[in-house]
């Protein structure tokens, strides 16, 4: 019995099976671990939020948020060599713009 429903979803399993694949592949070969292995890893966290995202916005709210907090926590913890420093710079701009404005005011 054929039906009419929207193949999206099997889409969306296969290509994320694919990406996960594609993450393992490096390390058999060995040569493009740091560059495709990190890659993936982000593609994959991106991935995760955006699901999660979707899964909110369709009503499934609960397994929406968690793979939307999985994804989140993933991708930050992936970031954190970018975040970190971003941080810190923001809180010494943020600090000099206090000080600039209570001198003359």
């Amino acid at each position: 019995m054929r039906t009419n429903r929207p193949n999206g979803f099997a889409l969306l399993l296969i290509a994320l099976g694919v990406l996960i694949l594609l993450g393992k592949l490096p390390q058999i070969f060995g040569f493009l671990t740091p560059v495709l292995g990190s890659l993936f890893g982000l593609v994959i966290a991106a991935l995760m939020v955006g699901l999660g995202i979707y899964g909110i916005r369709q009503g499934n709210a609960f397994f929406g948020w968690i793979v939307l907090i999985i994804g989140v926590i993933s991708l930050i913890s992936k970031l954190a060599w970018l975040i970190v420093p971003v941080l810190g710079i923001g809180l010494i701009v943020y600090g000099i713009s206090s000080l600039r404005g209570r001198r003359g005011y």
